[in-house]
């Protein structure tokens, strides 16, 4: 009997221990799908809240730092935040804090003094940043305290902000020599005749040296880091300067650059060589509108998977958050201007003579055979499912796995004998090749530096404006693998001002700048179109480059001419020469 009694108390504790464990299991389980079932009719319910709002609302499911609802003050995890002037609020709050709390104003007067007042925000205020009185820590108590001023980025203390010795006035902070101030749309807004000079009369009163920087980034480049930027920039600057180039084209964000004074104005564009290419014929558009005299400096934060013609300018082969905004825009502020050449592509296909031919714009390279097919194949699957290269990373690996197929499947081999190349219309006798590749610039492939090869051999220098491109050869995939770690040198076939290229037989893959498409016998010709201002960096260099330049100005001593440079170095080299 006892026996009977004890083998059913352990069977009941055996029952118990199975419920409280499918509980703990099901429980989070079903809070979980009831969150996602009830997600999306939060974003429908609020989805047309932020349209009609003038904040940059944004939507998270959890916050990555402590952070306080403005309205209630109490701690959240989850809601909205603007990206603009930096509030916060919970989801029973957002209606109230956005018809309560105003947000930065793009457009407004300044005072009777000529001054613009402080613009605070309570609360959240950025990690480690310091009291502007008493130079302590601010945003240490776990509550919402302490004020940041949306504009100059100042941080005060609750205590201590009635002893400001500014007072309520703003100065716009470090980077107020490229931000546009409220003020300065407010009167552009009340001008009866909008003429440059009236553009630098206002300009005075924004101080010296001022030299506004718009913002255009592409949230779809490389490892989708835009959206982040996005924010992170109308945070810094006035928000009518940072463009989403999903949103609107390049055309359209430019024309600003028609209200502010001209020759003054810089273009950050944050994407891959593809959104450069972008905005630069954007940039060739307005010169086309008599707009000449506002053509902005162009600059690059690169976001893309390859992003050569940023390594050219020293501005690295690709950002990954390695470095604060602010930082870049320090980079951006001390940059030098260089000129760069930019090249017509005009494709004519045979029989179809009276057609109007295709024309591109080249910043880069134009080439035909085995990484034009690796483009092409790559650029098809994305095409086909563009969530699956979000990354950079990933973007990369089908490039090698494309490589690789080539190199055992051969599709573009006996090039040599379905082309026939022109060099300043000279006929070039070309070897067994597979590959035909046509540069602008230094780099080529993702970081390779394609004319330079091992750099044991003599060459001539090569600049992004001397209006000369650099032609070479490659025998296929695993060619162009061993001159990108620096095995083997490639074939150069020459520089030349014209490039003509006749297709006479059969389809190849060609690309311009990344961009690939089958084509069938035709007609190449590349010529020279225009020169673009771009923006220099020469404070950071790799180890690749010191190494790669260190050799370069070896072997140019060996050969006695000490003053060349390797070819994969920034023009700004030969020039300050």
């Amino acid at each position: 009997m006892e026996g009977s009694d004890a083998g059913t108390v352990e069977s009941r504790e055996e029952w118990t221990l199975l419920l409280w464990t499918s509980l703990a299991v099901l429980v989070p389980v079903l809070i979980t799908l009831w969150c996602s079932f009830q997600r999306p009719k939060r974003k429908v319910q609020l989805k047309d809240l932020f349209r009609r709002s003038k904040h940059g609302w944004h939507y998270t499911d959890l916050f990555n730092k402590p952070t306080y609802c403005c309205v209630c003050t109490q701690p959240i995890l989850q809601g909205a935040f603007c990206d603009c002037c930096g509030i916060c609020a919970d989801e029973q709050c957002i209606r109230q804090a956005d018809g309560t709390l105003t947000c930065k104003e793009i457009m407004a007067p300044v005072q009777a003094d000529g001054s613009l007042n402080h613009r605070w925000v309570r609360g959240n205020v950025p990690l480690a940043s310091y009291c502007v009185v008493c130079k302590q820590q601010c945003g240490t108590q776990p509550k919402l305290c302490d004020y940041r001023c949306v504009w100059c980025q100042t941080t005060v203390h609750d205590d201590c902000k009635a002893a400001l010795s500014s007072g309520g006035r703003c100065d716009l902070g470090e980077f107020r020599s490229i931000i546009i101030p409220p003020h300065y749309l407010h009167h552009v807004n009340k001008l009866r005749r909008r003429h440059p000079d009236e553009y630098c009369k206002l300009a005075v009163a924004c101080g010296s040296g001022w030299s506004p920087l718009l913002v255009l980034a592409n949230t779809r480049s490389g490892n989708n880091m835009g959206e982040v930027l996005l924010g992170e920039f109308r945070t810094l600057l006035n928000p009518v300067q940072v463009f989403d180039l999903s949103e609107i084209a390049p055309a359209k964000a430019l024309q600003l650059c028609t209200l502010l004074p001209p020759g003054g104005t810089c273009v950050l564009v944050c994407g891959g060589d593809g959104t450069v290419g972008w905005v630069l014929d954007a940039i060739d558009a307005m010169k086309l509108k008599g707009q000449d005299q506002f053509i902005p400096r162009v600059t690059i934060l690169p976001l893309g998977t390859g992003n050569d013609l940023s390594n050219s300018l020293g501005w690295g082969s690709g950002y990954a958050g390695e470095i604060p905004v602010e930082q870049v825009i320090r980079n951006v502020m001390e940059a030098e201007v260089v000129k760069m050449d930019r090249w017509k592509v005009q494709v004519v296909s045979k029989g179809n003579y009276f057609r109007k031919p295709k024309v591109l714009s080249m910043n880069n390279y134009f080439s035909v055979g085995p990484d034009a097919l690796m483009a092409l194949n790559f650029h098809e699957h994305r095409e086909k499912t563009p969530s699956f290269f979000s990354s950079r990373i990933i973007n990369k690996a089908v490039y090698f796995l494309y490589g690789t197929r080539d190199c055992l499947v051969q599709e573009c081999k006996d090039l040599d004998k379905r082309v026939e190349l022109e060099l300043d219309g000279e006929l070039v006798a070309l070897p067994s090749l597979e590959g035909i590749i046509v540069c602008n610039i230094g780099y080529w492939g993702g970081g390779c530096r394609l004319w330079e090869g091992m750099g044991d051999e003599p060459y001539p220098p090569t600049r992004l404006d001397d209006g000369l491109l650099e032609v070479v050869g490659v025998f296929g995939s695993f060619h162009c693998a061993q001159i990108q770690v620096k095995l083997a040198n490639p074939v150069r076939l020459g520089q030349a001002h014209t490039v003509r290229l006749v297709l006479k037989s059969s389809r190849m893959p060609m690309q311009v700048d990344g961009e690939p498409w089958a084509q069938g016998p035709c007609t190449i010709t590349i010529t020279h179109k225009t020169q673009a201002p771009m923006l220099y960096h020469s404070a950071e260099h790799t180890d690749d480059e010191d190494s790669s330049a260190s050799e370069a100005d070896e072997s140019s001593a060996n050969r006695g001419n000490h003053a060349s440079r390797s070819p994969g170095t920034p023009k700004k080299s030969s020039r300050s020469q």
